[in-house]
């Protein structure tokens, strides 16, 4: 009970950097989002679908090999028509990731429950020098 008494401090910096670190794990950070790489490999292992919830301007300037556009603003209704099997992994990627965060709610509502979004958005794939093809 002494050192707790005399160490009370670095106890409390020990505890609250070890909550800061544990904190993403309990709040759910990434859920539903995966790196560059793991996207590679779903799209080469179980032929997951690319889909680019980007403006049509944006993806013709440059984007995943492969990938078909739905802009966000009509996922709900092209969406169903573009990706028919509910049951192929389905990737969304955007610019940075945000769009298509909120791209995988309306997906999983829609039925796509393997749907996830590409971490980093289009960004994450050019840092890891992935392949990009402009329309």
């Amino acid at each position: 009970m002494k050192f707790i008494v005399d160490n009370w401090m670095l106890i409390l910096i020990a505890l609250s950097s070890g909550g800061m670190l544990a904190w993403p794990l309990v709040r759910g950070a990434n859920a539903g989002s995966l790196t560059a790489q793991g996207a590679v490999q779903l799209i080469n292992r179980e032929r997951a679908v690319v889909v680019d919830v980007r403006e049509p301007e944006e993806f013709a300037a440059g984007h995943v090999t492969g990938a078909k556009n739905v802009p966000l603003n009509q996922l709900e209704q092209k969406l169903p028509v573009t990706v028919k099997n509910k049951s192929l992994p389905l990737l969304l990627v955007c610019a940075t990731g945000a769009r298509a965060q909120r791209a995988v709610a309306t997906a999983k509502k829609l039925g796509y429950e393997q749907a996830q979004a590409v971490a980093g958005g289009l960004k994450s794939w050019k840092d890891a020098n992935l392949p990009l093809e402009k329309a």
